[in-house]
């Protein structure tokens, strides 16, 4: 007795076997059947993006499409045996290699030795390497050339969700195509193509609900489709939906954000715990929220209804709602709803932690009211005062006029004392002297304070100071005790030089002992001198 064939989910049986069949990648599908078309086929492709947009199946699809029995050609034609082959994953000359669990050095060794093969039946060997990143970097290292310089019969194509941590020299050696998240409403319209195919009744309602829950990966919505499939007998509608994913009803969702919106912390508690009651899982409760908070936000800072998510039945004016409670309140509370999420993750209490959630919503102020408020209001005289001046940006224009340089405080110097009358030496050329003569001290000049330097005024701030005039300043200094005291001693100084001074007579008289002397001394000092030497 033959078994009966294995079970195919619905992901693998309606994978995508052409390139029009890729949904939401219509510049990949466009760059690589052209790029057949044209005859410019590269020997490596990286492809890179979310989970479930279509990377592995694209690269199927271009391996058929270079193996094909009509080809190469823009289209696959599914019929021959090379395209079937490779749909089953038979072909001996398409490998896929998982690079989770070939990650080492080896792995990337026997490729090399492997890529020098050529192919048994078809044009080219093409080897699609997916989840790349998770290579170490020594197989980076050791792939680098043959990624670089294959020979002309191998393909490479690379598929990986984070393509931040491939080595640079593995970027610049790929022709890279981003895939983008799908749209919802793509994937609700592949749903229905799927769910006709089956036989199956689910509400295009349900559909749109499967559809956002999948984040735009068209894997995910078919995982949740197949499930829905299996528990869900006879017509299948959006409570089903709920019910299988852990959601509130739009209804309750729309009640929770109305009573925020009024501050009712006890009518977003009570509307919470009939959602909960009805089967929903806290988070998805939050999550939502969040959703619909989001077009809220969108709405406040003036997008169109083209870009909202959220459908009718939440039963709220949700553009009408943003515009009431302000961009700075909605961005607050999408920043309580994420940190509540992330803690929820972590904790046995998300009930706890959702209630308090919404009640720190209800209880949020109106933020942007607030900062109006607070730029109206007028500034207080105490605060102006005691706010320092800004510094302008043109200092020479702010400088404050000279003040007069204050007076150093110099201690009085000690009179000079008279020197000694000491017999010098004098040499033959000095004029004689007559010791007749009395002898007059060397006239001193009486030494004031040092004069202080003058001080470059500086850029500092104004002080209030009473004014004063030029006038009183030069009163105050001439009144100085250390003014007074040096007007005294260059006063004493010179009464005393001018009482010594002999009359000019007596300086004139004794001309002729002058000389005599003069010679006597002379003499002297030349009999001294030779006896010296």
């Amino acid at each position: 007795m033959d078994a009966a064939p294995a079970y195919q989910v619905v992901a693998r049986r309606y994978r995508p076997q052409r390139f029009a069949d890729l949904v939401g990648q219509e510049h990949v599908a466009r760059g690589l059947s052209g790029a057949i078309e044209s005859g410019r086929v590269g020997h490596a492709y990286l492809f890179t993006g979310a989970r479930g947009v279509g990377k592995t199946s694209a690269a199927r699809i271009f391996a058929k499409a270079l193996q094909c029995a009509n080809g190469p050609a823009p289209e696959p034609c599914n019929e021959c045996d090379a395209c079937r082959d490779i749909a089953a994953g038979q072909d001996v000359d398409v490998v896929e290699i998982d690079a989770a669990s070939n990650r080492g050095v080896d792995e990337i060794r026997q490729l090399r030795q492997n890529v020098a093969v050529r192919p048994a039946r078809g044009r080219a060997k093409v080897y699609i390497i997916d989840e790349v990143h998770m290579l170490t970097r020594e197989a980076f290292n050791a792939l680098l050339k043959t990624l670089e310089e294959p020979p002309g019969h191998v393909k490479f194509v690379l598929c990986t969700t984070e393509p931040d941590k491939l080595p640079i020299t593995i970027l610049s050696r790929c022709q890279r195509f981003d895939f983008t998240i799908v749209a919802p409403g793509p994937i609700a319209r592949r749903l229905a193509q799927i769910v006709e195919a089956e036989g199956a009744e689910v509400t295009p309602a349900a559909l749109d609900l499967i559809a956002r829950r999948a984040a735009g990966s068209m894997r995910d919505s078919q995982s949740l489709l197949e499930q829905l499939l299996g528990s869900a007998t006879g017509h299948i509608g959006i409570d089903e939906v709920h019910a299988l994913i852990g959601t509130g009803r739009e209804e309750r969702v729309g009640e929770i954000i109305s009573a925020i919106a009024a501050r009712d912390a006890a009518a977003a508690l009570a509307a919470f715990d009939a959602a909960v009651q009805g089967g929903a899982d806290p988070g998805g409760v939050l999550d939502q929220l969040v959703a619909a908070l989001r077009d809220c936000l969108l709405a406040s800072v003036g997008c169109g209804p083209d870009v909202m998510t959220q459908p009718a039945g939440l039963g709220v004016d949700l553009a009408g709602l943003g515009r009431q409670m302000g961009t700075a309140t909605l961005l607050a509370m999408l920043q309580i709803l994420d940190q509540t999420l992330s803690r929820m993750s972590l904790s046995s209490h998300v009930g706890v932690l959702a209630e308090m959630a919404l009640v720190r919503l209800a209880h949020l102020e109106d933020l942007d009211s607030l900062a109006a408020a607070v730029a109206g209001l007028p500034e207080s005289p105490a605060a102006a005062s005691a706010a320092p001046p800004r510094e302008k940006k043109t200092p020479e224009l702010t400088l404050p006029r000279p003040q007069p340089a204050p007076v150093a405080r110099a201690e009085p110097e000690p009179e000079p004392r008279p020197e000694s009358p000491v017999a010098r030496p004098v040499s033959p050329e000095a004029p004689p002297q007559s010791p007749a003569v009395p002898r007059t001290e060397p006239r001193t000049e009486p030494r004031l304070p040092p004069k202080p330097e003058a001080v470059e005024p500086r850029a500092v701030e104004p002080r209030a100071v009473p004014a004063r005039s030029q006038a009183a300043l030069l009163r105050e200094t001439a009144n100085h005790p250390l003014v007074a005291h040096a007007r005294s001693l260059f006063d004493a100084s010179i009464r005393r030089v001018e009482k010594r001074q002999p009359p000019a007579a007596e300086m004139a008289a004794p001309t002729t002992s002058d000389e005599s002397t003069g010679g006597q001394i002379n003499d002297a000092n030349a009999s001294e001198h030779a006896g010296v030497e």
